[in-house]
């Protein structure tokens, strides 16, 4: 089978700065008192992380907060530049990773729709053969001509991924996005993953839950200090 995802020797470090001066007060406390000045660290938020996904497979990726599975479908997505290694993905990545990622406040749904799509290379002719498909899967017919500013976090949520999976996407990338929302919507959402699934999309899920992992994917891998600790088959989630 081919490979759909390749993640080669991976790396990122972030610059953090500490005591960050922002006016003429922290300048001058900083030349008086040493522990006051501005500083510098550099934070590794993944180190030699390497990993392939065959086409239709699905990998889930787990660990505490701050362990660099974020970091790490940001990469995958072309969000983020890594600082050594590579990443090749085949076919049309759909990042479900952040919240308003691609949307305009300012915009209404209506509107965003258009401007989300227009990142995966979509024209507006083929976005309106989909539109009526994205709305009604999203549940915001009422809400679609309203500013995007004015949506909660799980309308966003709902929108972005019927945006997302309505562009038959070939690899969807899914960071905690559902567990935003309903129980209801919540459910919709893990059922048209499914039937993506079985249609041979490619799937990379970050959980909390193992039972999630367990039913959406056939391997598994835990992130700790931005470092695999453990890869396990299906069976061993």
């Amino acid at each position: 089978m081919a490979v759909a995802i390749t993640v080669n020797h991976l790396r990122k470090e972030f610059i953090l700065r500490h005591n960050r001066a922002l006016g003429i007060k922290s300048r001058f406390l900083g030349l008086v008192y040493k522990d006051k000045r501005e500083h510098r660290e550099h934070f590794v938020a993944l180190d030699d992380v390497s990993f392939e996904v065959e086409q239709g497979e699905a990998l889930g990726l787990i660990g505490h907060n701050g362990s660099g599975k974020s970091t790490l479908l940001q990469i995958i997505a072309g969000i983020l530049e890594p600082t050594m290694g590579s990443v090749t993905t085949k076919g049309r990545v759909a990042p479900l990773i952040q919240l308003g990622v691609g949307f305009t406040p300012e915009l209404t749904g209506y509107d965003n729709i258009f401007l989300n799509a227009s990142l995966y290379g979509f024209q507006n002719r083929d976005v309106k053969k989909r539109l009526k498909d994205i709305i009604e899967f999203s549940e915001l017919e009422h809400f679609i001509d309203t500013p995007l500013k004015n949506y909660s976090s799980g309308m966003q949520m709902r929108l972005g991924f019927s945006v997302a999976v309505h562009l038959d996407p070939d690899i969807l990338l899914a960071d905690e996005i559902l567990a935003v929302g309903d129980q209801q919507f919540q459910e919709k959402c893990l059922i048209k993953i499914l039937e993506m699934r079985n249609a041979g999309m490619t799937l990379i899920l970050v959980s909390h839950s193992p039972e999630q992992v367990r039913s959406f994917c056939d391997q598994c891998i835990r992130l700790d200090h931005g470092q695999v600790v453990e890869c396990s088959l299906k069976e061993n989630v």
